[in-house]
């Protein structure tokens, strides 16, 4: 310690401080100084001149902490790395973590020295309630959570009661309190979250307050992924062209990020084409277990993208949240859950030769989602979980959303460990790991009898009785076997329009496209895959299905099987390691050669980021109105969603995926029908060229290496040279530009008052919009393409735009101009205003026009009318997108009136200040004989003391209507969000006032 520091730290003792922790400040870790206030105050004063670069966090109690270097601005798309050349795995220690870990938690006495370490931690076992025996691991989770942050504020000791009896308290929807330890973004829904976190900055500097108080005390990773686009696909350079256009179309809005990954502490950004953000989660980021100072605690994570649930798969607790409420937990704030009931899920046997995981996934899916799990943990138990790899897992789990829980959870067990060695992880950390969940009781050991955890209710699947299956045509959860696929096809054309239905009559069904396809003959019928997309972290992440399509591929290229050369075929795996492995066990020749060639590391098809078809086809399919098909290996097929002119998307296994490409068509039954021609004119059937589990697992044993991934994610350290040289802004306040159409300061902050507005009446208003069941996020908030017709485009066009630059509505996030003219924009989106008549369109119900829904909303706010929305069941279903609750506020919306809410969309929507409201059982608009062009005035009680979570509140109607709905406010705190306008105002008016 230097000379100056000491006499310094001298002439502090004499004021009766005492420096519990100088050892390793030079080293770059905390200084811990317990003191009287006097003596605080005294060396806040010095600090600046005596410890330069040097942040002093506030008080707490009595611990204050002096960290060197915390403010020195890091490279952006650098990471901090230990010696081994991974992220260090400890996460920053601030000030109100050092307090409870001192005198001021009342479970102090539950810390215990980990056998065999000097580290320390809560222990579980120590506090000797036999109800922890039988409480789900998962639950256990949130105990040592609130254990460890308890300080009788934020987390209370009421609530450490309220988790250890789970098996009572489950049930009564009682409130706690959850402290994730990090938050992961990706770029579609992080430009928002730093947008909002650089204009809290400019908002508490109005307010009086400290910009700097405006930084993520938890750590956040930000994966670029969602922004490359298959606009080259099955040529050699298809992957260097994509990129070269992703770095073109979105300069802006990486520079953007990269300001923020320098301007904001505990901020790191991996940039682009290196991987989709949940297998980088899994397979590097995930701590599974944090040692923190020399305290040992789990891993837990919240992100804004809702397939963040894919690390559940890991042992490690997360989940998707609203871009609103990750941003309040950057700023330390708790986030509020209401206690949640765990489903049991019991696996046992064994998959049959010829299943995969994704026929796994789809089949547990459509079972979870008929036993109704929303806003519920799944655990997963018994002995086939043993049977199922970790890849297997993380399948499984990421498909949460679409199976409704908040969370599809695997255990740590063995299976766990060896997966962390072989993706490089430390064997002295994975010892660690293992040692303290062992001593925490939060590790299972197959070898032992099993304990019998009480769960809320139970499921069970013997995994023998599992079939090969794709879903679609329009929802992840209608699972098909493939042995009835052809009739369910059949089916699907017969049925009048809707989930399972395309309403084509019979003397059209049998019609043929013919056209030119680049001067060839060419034709497309009813069911005709024109884009076949291995895509999606669900799938590359597991080197099982991956492996098996690279083996379809071979075997079909030996045999004399090609793809047609109008299927639009990629490939864009989840991180590079894909790339080495299907190279090592020399598959990628044949996926080269069928036209799965990597077009990039991303998103891309999943999301919608399918690029263009070719113009003969799109023309053959409008012309003609061919139903025509995608099948992609991804997570979502919402109408609308994987492209335009696709009516009909089904999620399948890898695999499958190669076998619908040869077939060319989804008509069709595997078992009788050939999918194509050998070299000799035989017919080739699927069994020709299915691999058998044991020809795969060989491959994977011999191909998927630890040193891939070593390798891969050191690179991922050191950027690539794109990013390097980007130039991004500089300073600590964000300098907006008023004519940028990517970034732009939004609204929600400015002119807002110190004190909270209080809730508003709600009186009078008109319906904006009167839609059915399953209106999804991406009805609400599009992602994908921007249509020429659009208000959005004309936006765009106005200030000098032109249509191939428009780029995507994910990708224009960070513009709120833009994004309230994108919200209700999807082109598939059926509001029953119109009479069947589908697309983004209303009618503005005192002038009886037909407008574009973001002209009848602005009409509606110029005239000084308030709106609402009445929907059906499933309202806000699919992506965690915030834009989803920011863009009908924007538009006006004052509350929405459903059947039923997706989990995370009701919080966002309470997040922005909007009323949820819910139909009483066996009500709707319907039943209720509400058409839509009623005035709606919304009873709330003026007293705001009165209002409490989920009561009844009388809505009525000015035809006389009147009905009783439940208040979907769920918690006390998410009444004092809606007080202040919106969480983020109470955050930003909590912070102005220290």
């Amino acid at each position: 310690m230097s000379m100056k520091r000491s006499k310094v730290l001298a002439n502090f003792s004499s004021l009766r401080g005492e420096v519990l922790s100088s050892q390793n400040h030079e080293r770059g870790f905390p200084m811990v100084i317990k003191a009287p206030a006097v003596a605080l105050q005294l060396l806040r004063a010095l600090a600046p001149s005596v410890f330069p670069g040097t942040r002093f966090c506030r008080s707490i109690c009595s611990a204050s902490v002096l960290s060197d270097n915390i403010q020195q601005p890091r490279p952006a798309g650098v990471w901090m790395c230990n010696r081994s050349g991974r992220r260090s795995a400890d996460a920053p220690v601030d000030a109100g973590q050092l307090r409870r870990m001192s005198e001021g938690n009342p479970f102090k006495n539950l810390v215990t020295e980990l056998a065999g370490s000097k580290s320390k931690y809560y222990s579980l076992v120590k506090l000797g309630d036999k109800r922890l025996d039988t409480l789900p691991y998962s639950i256990r989770i949130l105990l040592e959570s609130a254990i460890r942050n308890c300080d009788n504020f934020h987390v209370m000791k009421a609530d450490v009661e309220k988790i250890i009896d789970w098996e009572k308290t489950s049930s009564k929807q009682v409130e706690i309190p959850f402290k994730p330890a990090r938050v992961i973004l990706q770029d579609f829904t992080g430009v928002p979250c730093v947008v909002d976190l650089a204009a809290m900055r400019d908002a508490i500097k109005r307010l009086g307050g400290d910009p700097s108080k405006i930084n993520p005390l938890v750590p956040v990773d930000l994966v670029i992924d969602h922004s490359v686009q298959v606009d080259v696909a099955r040529k050699a350079n298809a992957l260097q062209v994509n990129m070269k256009l992703e770095f073109q179309r979105n300069k802006e809005r990486f520079a953007f990020l990269k300001w923020g990954s320098t301007a904001f502490k505990n901020m790191l950004v991996v940039p682009p084409g290196s991987g989709i953000v949940h297998q980088v989660n899994l397979e590097y980021l995930a701590r599974v277990v944090f040692n923190s100072e020399g305290y040992l605690y789990p891993d837990s994570v919240v992100g804004t993208d809702s397939h963040t649930t894919m690390i559940d798969g890991l042992g490690v607790a997360g989940w998707g949240v609203g871009g609103i409420e990750a941003e309040a937990v950057m700023l330390g704030q708790p986030m509020s859950m209401v206690l949640p009931l765990v489903v049991g899920f019991k696996l046992s046997g064994k998959m049959k030769t010829g299943v995969t995981a994704t026929d796994l996934v789809l089949t547990v899916t459509q079972m979870l989602r008929k036993h109704g799990v929303v806003g519920k943990f799944v655990e997963f138990y018994g002995k086939g979980m043993a049977e199922l790899s970790l890849a297997d897992r993380a399948t499984i789990a990421n498909m949460a959303p679409e199976y409704g829980a908040t969370m599809g959870f695997f255990p740590v067990d063995k299976i766990t460990l060896d997966y962390l060695t072989l993706t490089g992880r430390e064997g002295k950390k994975v010892k660690e790991i293992e040692g303290y969940l062992r001593a925490n009781n939060m590790f299972i050991d197959h070898s032992k009898p099993p304990k019998d955890n009480k769960y809320s209710s139970h499921l069970e699947l013997d995994l023998n009785t599992v079939e090969p299956c794709i879903s679609g045509p329009k929802r992840p959860h209608d699972r098909v076997n493939l042995r009835e696929m052809k009739k369910d096809w059949k089916d699907c054309l017969n049925n009048k329009v809707g989930f399972k239905g395309f309403a084509i009559p019979k003397d059209k069904q049998s019609k043929v496209a013919k056209f030119s396809y680049e001067g060839k003959a060419a034709e497309l019928r009813h069911g005709s895959v024109v884009i076949a997309a291995i895509t999606s972290c669900t799938n590359t992440s597991n080197p099982s299905v991956m492996i098996g399509a690279g083996l379809v591929a071979k075997k079909g290229t030996e045999l004399g099987l090609e793809v047609k050369p109008w299927v639009k075929t990629s490939l864009a795996p989840g991180s590079g390691v894909v790339t080495k492995y299907l190279a090592k066990s020399g598959l990628t020749k044949y996926m080269d050669q069928q036209g799965f060639g990597t077009v990039g590391y991303g998103c891309t098809t999943c999301i919608g980021n399918s690029g263009e078809l070719h113009e003969d086809v799109s023309k053959a399919i409008t012309e003609n109105d061919i139903v025509a098909a995608a099948v992609l290996s991804g997570n979502r097929n919402f109408e609308g969603r994987v492209h335009p002119l696709t009516r009909a998307n089904y999620l399948a296994s890898p695999p499958l995926v190669v076998a619908y490409a040869f077939a060319g068509t989804v008509d069709i039954d595997f078992a009788k029908e050939p999918i194509g021609k050998s070299k000799g004119g035989k017919d080739v059937f699927l069994k020709d060229v299915w691999p058998s589990n044991e020809e795969i697992a060989k491959v994977v044993q011999s191909s998927v290496l630890p040193d891939m991934f070593t390798s891969t994610y050191q690179a991922i350290t050191k950027g690539n040279q794109t990013w390097n040289s980007l130039p991004a802004p500089s300073g600590s306040q964000y300098a907006w530009d008023s004519k940028s159409t990517y970034v732009h300061e939004p609204p929600f902050f400015q002119n807002m008052p110190k004190a909270p507005p209080g809730g508003k009446p709600v009186k009078a208003a008109y319906c904006l919009l009167n839609f059915g069941d399953s209106i999804t996020t991406d009805h609400i908030s599009p992602a994908g393409n921007i249509n020429k017709d659009s208000p959005a485009a004309k936006f765009l066009m106005d200030r000098g735009v032109q249509k191939k630059d428009f780029n995507s509505y994910g990708s224009r996030r960070g513009n709120d101009e833009i994004m309230a003219r994108g919200t209700f924009a999807n082109i598939r989106i059926v509001n029953k205003f119109l009479g069947g008549e589908v697309g983004p369109k209303t009618i503005h119900v005192p002038s009886k026009e037909r407008l574009f829904i973001f002209d009848a909303a602005k009409k509606y706010k110029d005239e000084g009318h308030d709106t609402i929305i009445l929907a059906g069941a499933e309202y806000g279903s699919g992506s965690s997108r915030d834009w989803a609750a920011k863009g009908p506020y924007l538009q006006g919306v004052k509350a929405v009136i459903s059947k039923s809410f997706e989990r995370i969309h009701r919080s966002n929507l309470v997040g922005m200040g909007l009323i949820p409201l819910c139909f009483k059982q066996g009500q709707d608009a319907d039943s209720l004989g509400l058409t839509g062009y009623e005035r709606y005035t919304i009873e709330m009680p003026t007293d705001m003391k009165q209002i409490k979570p989920g009561m009844d509140v009388n809505v009525t109607t000015d035809d006389g209507k009147s009905f009783k709905c439940t208040l979907r406010f769920d918690t006390q705190v998410e009444l004092t969000y809606y007080m202040h306008g919106g969480i983020l105002h109470y955050v930003l008016r909590q912070l102005a006032a220290k």
